[in-house]
């Protein structure tokens, strides 16, 4: 049976899944073969890519077995709505965004996310992430929640074992 959900995976869950040094690993590993195995549809932002291609290969990334979401003109109105928020937050005035602003990555991805009414959660272990999404669900509403890859994936699941 599908399962009516996706879940979007960023770039810090990758990089936990492929090192096994990685004190988070296994749970990474582990969220991993159970939304396959639950048929939750797993999907990757071409930003992720990006990010993931700094320090690894495209091969290594698991595509075959998720949908690929290019970054669009809805994206980014989206971004730009969240990242007036962050700004604002953060204090950051109209000038010193002159001559260009630097739109974090997490705007981004959380605009895809909260656009993609199939997307129920960004997967992450990525902190900052936690700090970001409640800011901006503090002055908006999102489409999606955050789940961080610490976070017991039994618990997640609802199941015992």
């Amino acid at each position: 049976m599908k399962h009516n959900s996706s879940v979007l995976l960023d770039t810090s869950f990758f990089i936990r899944l492929f090192n096994v040094e990685d004190p988070l690993h296994q749970k990474a590993k582990t969220y991993f073969e159970r939304f396959l195995n639950e048929k939750y549809t797993l999907k990757i932002s071409t930003i992720s890519i990006a990010e993931y291609c700094v320090g690894g290969d495209i091969n290594d990334l698991p595509l075959l077995n998720m949908q690929i979401i290019p970054f669009n003109y809805y994206h980014a109105i989206r971004t730009g709505q969240f990242a007036r928020i962050l700004f604002a937050q953060r204090r950051i005035t109209p000038e010193q965004l002159y001559p260009r602003a630097i739109i974090p990555n997490d705007s981004k991805l959380f605009a895809q996310a909260d656009l993609d009414k199939t997307i129920t959660h960004f997967v992450t272990s990525d902190n900052r992430s936690n700090t970001t999404y409640g800011i901006l669900a503090e002055k908006t509403e999102l489409n999606f929640l955050i789940l961080n890859i610490e976070t017991e994936p039994n618990e997640f699941f609802g199941t015992l074992f």
